[in-house]
Order: structure tokens, then sequence, then C-alpha cells
């Protein structure tokens, strides 16, 4: 039950921020994201949830004011749980609940009585938020929410690092400590450990240009240069000192555009790499002699990953099961090379990064990334101890005793909580450091298969139902037989149907070994789905 004083404060904030009639918000995997200008009364609601989750789970909660990727004009907010992880799925629900709530306390009244929190328990909420000019006022609402217990305002941060820093606390120091300076350190220090093995490693080989997405990123790349020293010389741009956050830069722009940030000149063969506005996706990319546009993505970066570690755990005689999680979305040449050359697990997961991290904890070592860029390793505990004691045993021989202590500075470089930019590409450049690969050599590993994807309109998403991870439709009736059928006219051909799940449209996805092919694939796909899903508007057209 909720005490009087307590009913009491929540009345009276609650009427600073009222709820705009007839708005309707749903807590997704991507928290909840809308125009900045109807957010005040959720932001509220949310610290106001955050402080019962706190009390819930008597650990320390997170709230990240940020819309990620999204345009500048939009905000959102994502609850983080206590060990850095996305909130729990009953807790997504009573977000949504709380958001649309017309009568605020007695659901509030509901959420106490099922989940059984006892309201004298004391409370610890870390609230971070993006550079958005919205950020300052929403995260003031969070605060509001949060007001009449302990919560604690981290100031301008990234995602991944607020993740990061709700686990340091919650693990009472024992993953790091709770602290910007404490983050720098960890992850900057075993990047220099690990560039110690990188023999002959030249200036040239220690630039890289970065792409801040005018966001958030920026700010924390140059926090962070000093405890670099030099290891790594980052040349910053769209630094949020001009441009619009996310506005044609940033890794979203990059990915799906398939070309370099707006008004930005590339050279030949040097390594670029672009974060997004909240920094918690990464891809890299390059031109060739030519003037080619090449991109290394999600997959390329797990593939990467994934087989530095099965080479070390190899070179260490450490017997643990390696896997990489993807979703549907990833390039079928990555699967292949993955499962038939270097003979790793590999797993699909539904699209959303909270089913990739809960399928990788299945694992001793995981790597989980979408095709995005949005990604990152799990070590499990027993994994970590194994690779800890190996390190510090004398009487191994000095191959072993340096594959684990290479093991062991990977375990410090990598941001386990969550996919997190800045520290994938410290461990990337490590790898590339050590492995003495060029941007070129790395892109060389496999050949993507060209691919299209494409959105229909449709007058309910849930007419498609899908399973295998979202790569077969259930329904309609006919839909999957009419896909197979499509995709068996084309050589190395592949393609799935899935509803969004935010709006009415169906995202078409198709494969095959020539563009001309994806691009055809995909428009008889689409064609299908607008006739036997209750397609919207016009019939979607031949691409050429």
């Amino acid at each position: 039950m909720l005490y009087g004083d307590m009913v009491g404060e929540v009345e009276k904030q609650s009427i600073m921020h009222p709820k705009p009639p007839g708005l309707t918000l749903h807590y997704g995997t991507a928290g909840l994201r809308t125009n900045a200008k109807h957010l005040d009364h959720a932001m509220f609601r949310m610290g106001l949830l955050a402080t019962l989750r706190s009390k819930n789970t008597k650990a320390t909660i997170g709230v990240m004011v940020t819309a990620s990727h999204n345009p500048e004009e939009d905000n959102g907010l994502k609850l983080i749980d206590p060990m850095g992880e996305m909130m729990a799925p009953a807790w997504e629900h009573y977000a949504t609940q709380l958001a649309n709530a017309d009568d605020l306390l007695t659901v509030l009244k509901d959420i106490i009585e099922k989940e059984a929190i006892n309201m004298s328990q004391e409370a610890n909420v870390f609230v971070g938020k993006d550079t958005r000019s919205s950020s300052a006022r929403l995260s003031q609402a969070v605060l509001d929410g949060v007001s009449a217990l302990d919560g604690h305002n981290y100031g301008l941060v990234t995602t991944p690092q607020l993740h990061y820093m709700v686990r340091c606390q919650n693990t009472k120091g024992k993953y790091g400590e709770a602290t910007l300076d404490g983050y720098y350190s960890k992850l900057c220090q075993a990047f220099i450990q690990l560039t110690k093995n990188a023999s002959n490693r030249t200036d040239d080989q220690k630039l890289l240009s970065v792409d801040g997405a005018n966001g958030i990123g920026a700010l924390k790349v140059r926090e962070m240069e000093s405890h670099l020293k030099k290891e790594l010389q980052i040349s910053l741009f769209n630094d949020g000192s001009q441009g619009k956050l996310n506005y044609q830069c940033g890794a979203d722009f990059v990915k799906v555009q398939q070309k370099p940030p707006t008004g930005f000149k590339m050279n030949p063969g040097e390594r670029y790499c672009s974060f997004d506005g909240d920094a918690d996706r990464i891809v890299y990319y390059y031109t060739d002699s030519e003037g080619q546009f090449h991109l290394l993505d999600g997959d390329k970066i797990a593939t990467l990953m994934s087989t530095f570690l099965k080479e070390l755990l190899e070179q260490a005689g450490l017997n643990l099961k390696v896997a990489v999680v993807q979703t549907a979305y990833a390039n079928g040449s990555s699967t292949h090379y993955l499962e038939n050359t270097m003979k790793v697990i590999v797993r699909c997961a539904k699209t959303g990064v909270k089913h990739l991290h809960h399928a990788a904890q299945e694992f001793d070592v995981a790597v989980y990334f979408e095709s995005n860029g949005h990604g990152t390793v799990l070590f499990s505990e027993a994994a970590e101890e194994k690779i800890c004691q190996l390190a510090e045993d004398p009487n191994i021989n000095d191959e072993k005793k340096r594959a684990a202590l290479l093991l062991q500075n990977t375990i410090n470089v990598i941001n386990q909580t969550v996919g997190d930019a800045i520290s994938d590409m410290l461990f990337i450049e490590a790898i590339l450091a050590i492995k003495g690969m060029s941007v070129q050599q790395w892109d060389a590993v496999y050949a993507d298969l060209p691919n299209r994807q494409l959105k229909v309109k449709v007058a309910d998403r849930r007419a498609i139902d899908t399973t295998d991870a979202e790569r077969r439709a259930v329904s309609p009736p006919g839909m999957q037989d009419t896909v197979d059928s499509l995709v068996n006219k084309y050589k190395q051909a592949r393609s799935f149907v899935r509803p969004s799940g935010t709006e009415d449209i169906v995202r078409v996805y198709a494969e095959a070994d020539t563009q001309e092919s994806a691009d055809a694939l995909a428009h008889e796909v689409s064609l299908a789905v607008y006739r036997l899903a209750g397609g919207v508007g016009e019939e979607p057209k031949p691409l050429h």
C-alpha cells in the first residue's frame, strides 16, 4: 500500500507532469520513444517505476534518457536492471501501463501489491542523459519521480556507460569502479596491455577516424583520449560542435544508406567507424583504390571477435564452448563462414538485443551482434574463473600464458552489460593490431551476399505471425509456401518477412548471388505480403 505522505507527494508532483489526452505509449525492446514534447509525464512516471524496481530488487536501477539513433527532436528512455541488463519483461509491461494510466495512483498501488514491495526499503536510482536539447528537462522529470527517495544523477553519459555503472554499483565494485574515470581506466588499461602484443605497430596503424554522430559518444571519446596514452590516435568528426544529432551521419545512416556520412571526404584504405547517437552501435568502413565504399557491419565484427577468441582459447588449451548469436538479418555468408570454416556454434535469436543477450548467456563465451552494429561479448562466470586461474598458473608454457593473459585483458576491455561502441572499438582495434591485419584483410575474410530490405504497409501487422526466430511465417495461410517458391527461383537465395514491433508495416529481407536477384526477390516477396497480408496504399513497385 502507498503511504499517505507518498500518495500526497506523487499527487502533487504528477500535477506538474500532466498526461496529454489521447496519447498511447508502448515500452518495448528500445524502451520508450517518441517526439520529446510528448514525454514529460512518462519520464516522471518512469522515475516512480525505477524507484519501485529498486525497492523490489534491493539494488540500484538505471534510467537512461535517450532516443539512440532517432532524430534530434525525438527522445525516450531505457530502464536498466541490477546487472546492467534490460528491464525484466513483467516490468516492461508495468512501464507501458504506468505511461498510459489515467488513474496513476491505482496503477502504482496495483504494482506495489502484485510485487509485494516493502515501501520502507531504501531506493537508489542512477539517471543518465544524452546530448539532445530536450534531455536536461526530461531527466529532471525522471528525478522528480525519484525525488522523495535516494536518486543519483549521473549527468551526461553514453547508454552503455550507465549500464556499466549500474552493474559496478550492484557488484560492490567487483565489476569495476562506478565512475566515468573508473570506466575509462579499466577499458584503456586493458587495451594498452592487449596492444603490447602487437609487434612493429606503426603510427599509421594507430590512426582511426571516428564519426561521433554529433552525439554523446563524441564527448566521451574526447574525455577518454588521455587514458589511451597515444596507443590509439583518434581523429574525431561529427563531434556535435556543428551538426545535428544522427542527421546524415552515425552508424544507422551509414548502415542503411551504405555510404559515408554526408560531406565527409575519405582517404582510400584508411579505417573509419561510426557510432550512433547514444554510442551503443558501431560500424566500420573504408574506400578502396577505385573509390568503392566497403561496410563492415555487426556480422563482420562478430566474425572478427569470435575468430580471435576461438584461436586464443585453443592456444590456452581451454575447452570452452564458443558461440555467435545472430538474428535472421545476419548475412548468409557470415553464417556459412562461421559454421563451415571457423566451426563455431551459431544460434539465431529473435530481433532485439535482449533476445540475443539472453541466448548468449547459454554459452561459456558468446559473441552477439545485430547486423546494425549493436552487440558485445559475454563470458560465463565459470569461463572467467578458468581464464584467471590459468593466467596465474606458474607451471604453464609461454604460449598458454600469453593466450591466458590476452583473454584476461579481453574480458576487461569488453563491456559485458550491453553493446558499447567505445568498448567494441577498442577491442576491434586491439585485434587488428595483434593480428597485424588491415581493414581490407578483415573485409576479405568472406564476401557478403548482396541483399535488400524493404517494408510493406499493411492494415494490421498482426496478420503476419512468425516462428523459428522470425525466419518462417506461420500466418497468413500460404505466405511461407509463396516465399519458399520465390526463393527457389534464385541462386544462394534466402528471404523472410516479419512484422514491425511498433507500426503497421511488414519488413521484407532478401539475399541472393547478385544484387539484381536480391532486388527482384525482395520485390516479389513484398508483392506477396501486400496481397496475402492486407497491404494498404499502392502495390509495391519494382526497384528497377
